[in-house]
């Protein structure tokens, strides 16, 4: 058999020149074990719950400077320097938010004073309303009883109580004050400086194609999710204002008590699934103190179920349409991990960080099969 030159040239031991290129060799990029990718979380999870105190104000501060920077590019559209506009939108802001607090203080301090008279007349109310439910349990359990041969017997209820510290709220007012101003100081700093931070950041990187992929992400996020919360904000609004006005006109709620609950709804919308419960929950309640016949009660409560499902069904996949489309599981998941992380501030920013989340992984081509997981 005939030796191929390559062969003859290894057995007589011939010496590769030192300007030959090199063979290419495949990339092995290391992979991290189950184990390493679960401790991973677990130790995000618990920074995310351990720092919230500094995390919460800056992501505050980044929401609401999402919601402004669309108007204030048209601000700098109109020659305004950006430090004004910035000024501008947040004393605008800050008025509109002081001259809603006025409006919804007494109606809000009124069901605060009677929420033990409220719960009396509504327990009442509840108990006829689940009386057959009550029944039929108590007729189940009592032929269960009989056929185990038991004797019924009433628990043993053990009553807790728990002094409250009378200087407690007196102790946390300087706190929630100063992370009110971080909030505010820093949503000013991000809308005047936050374009000329990510350049500043963007130019830290030496290879021009993380450049161009990390400038593509940023601009994504800034545009997608100024676009999105925005769009939020300005159909939660519009949500608030019908309901408030449904109550005020059908249901005849005064003015300042419509308001408060318009307003509720309003803010419980950015919590999907979860908030719409409550604020379902909350209409119930208020039409069973302020009504003594049952169809009456059940008005508010059904107005806003019709009102939201319009909403959720119609106006928002219409506005946003099928991009900013998540998963109800994933969406579920959010809201419990965030709300357990940070309360009602983590109800408030889990769609928005998982939007954000979604963005990066579709815009990275390794990762673009874990953002459609998302949909």
């Amino acid at each position: 058999m005939n030796a191929t030159p390559e062969s003859a040239e290894a057995d007589t031991g011939a010496v590769v020149p030192a300007d030959a290129p090199a063979p290419e060799t495949e990339i092995v990029r290391p992979r991290s074990s189950p184990a390493t990718l679960v401790l991973a979380v677990l130790a995000i999870m618990f920074t995310l719950w351990a720092a919230q105190g500094v995390i919460l104000p800056i992501l505050l501060a980044a929401f609401f400077a999402l919601i402004g920077n669309p108007l204030l590019r048209l601000l700098c559209r109109l020659r305004l320097p950006r430090f004004l506009g910035a000024l501008l939108l947040l004393v605008l802001a800050i008025a509109a938010l002081v001259t809603l607090g006025r409006q919804l203080a007494t109606p809000a301090a009124e069901w605060i004073a009677e929420a033990p008279r409220t719960m009396r007349m509504v327990v009442p109310k509840l108990r006829k309303m689940i009386e057959p439910v009550q029944q039929a349990s108590q007729t189940a359990e009592d032929i269960a009883r009989a056929a185990g041969g038991e004797n019924p017997r009433r628990p043993v209820q053990v009553v807790r109580t728990e002094e409250n510290a009378p200087f407690r709220a007196l102790s946390t007012t300087p706190k929630l004050l100063g992370s009110v101003l971080a909030v505010v100081l820093l949503t000013f700093f991000f809308m005047v400086y936050g374009e000329r931070l990510q350049r500043s950041a963007i130019a830290l990187l030496r290879e021009r194609q993380r450049k161009v992929l990390t400038t593509d992400i940023m601009q994504s996020i800034e545009r997608e999710m100024s676009r999105y919360v925005l769009t939020i904000t300005m159909i939660n609004v519009g949500l608030g204002l019908v309901v408030a006005a449904a109550l005020h006109w059908l249901a005849g709620f005064d003015a300042q008590e419509a308001l408060l609950w318009g307003t509720a709804t309003a803010l419980l919308n950015y919590a999907p699934y979860v908030g719409p419960f409550i604020g379902f929950a909350l209409l119930l309640l208020a039409g069973l103190v302020k009504f003594d016949s049952l169809a009456m009660s059940l008005l508010p409560a059904g107005m806003y179920v019709a009102l939201q499902t319009i909403e959720g069904q119609l106006v928002t996949p219409i506005v946003l349409g099928r991009q900013m489309a998540l998963s109800p599981l994933i969406v579920i998941l959010a809201l419990l991990i965030f709300s357990w992380a940070w309360g009602l501030v983590g109800l408030l920013l889990a769609i928005p960080l998982l939007v954000c989340v979604k963005i990066v992984l579709g815009k990275v081509e390794e990762f673009e099969g874990w953002a459609r997981l998302l949909e």
